[in-house]
């Protein structure tokens, strides 16, 4: 909660959050996911005015990436991109990330690690580099092409996470089960004590 709190801004990425919002004053506020924001910027930036870098995901997803993106912005600056281990980095390994990172000097740094890993990363290494970081979960995965999104009306209705752990229920279901489960006592809760 602290880490969300300190960022520079967040989006409503889940329908269950604009919910809330709009339940709580805020009429118009509307889903900004990840992926939506990420094709905002590229079309702004497909002019080469800024430089992206990309953090996060495979190698293989990494590559998929690149091709996508060249394609259809042909003249996107893409200025390096990390998969970085599926585990805790040795010091030399971080050390050496934050190099090409900072030598790389790019203006926005995509972070696709997943929740809530992307987020204590960004926190971790907010002092260090002159772009802005944006963690954008499963983005990369979308834009490569390697994840199919939801259906606009699954999006639209809050069931984009359903559609997701219909894809990948081995490895999503203990991630959704949890966090919904947590975020509905939640709510439950300040429900029934406010």
């Amino acid at each position: 909660m602290q880490i969300q709190n300190d960022a520079a801004f967040c989006f409503p990425d889940g329908m269950p959050i604009v919910w809330r919002q709009r339940r709580h004053g805020h009429p118009y506020a509307e889903r900004i996911s990840g992926p939506d924001f990420m094709s905002e910027i590229f079309t702004l930036t497909a002019d080469a005015s800024l430089r992206h870098f990309f953090y996060g995901s495979k190698e293989e997803t990494l590559e998929a990436l690149r091709k996508k993106l060249s394609e259809r912005f042909p003249s996107l600056v893409i200025a390096g991109m990390i998969a970085p281990p599926f585990r805790e980095e040795t010091p030399e390994e971080e050390a050496e990330d934050i190099r090409r990172i900072k030598e790389a000097r790019p203006d926005i740094i995509w972070v696709g690690l997943g929740a809530p890993k992307q987020e204590i990363w960004m926190a971790k290494h907010k002092d260090i580099f002159s772009g802005v970081m944006i963690g954008v979960g499963a983005g990369f995965d979308f834009h490569a092409g390697m994840v199919k999104r939801a259906p606009s009306w699954m999006q639209r209705v809050g069931l984009e996470w359903f559609y997701r752990l219909m894809q990948d229920p081995k490895r999503l279901f203990s991630r959704y089960f949890v966090t919904n489960t947590k975020f509905v006592l939640y709510l439950i809760k300040e429900r029934f004590s406010g």
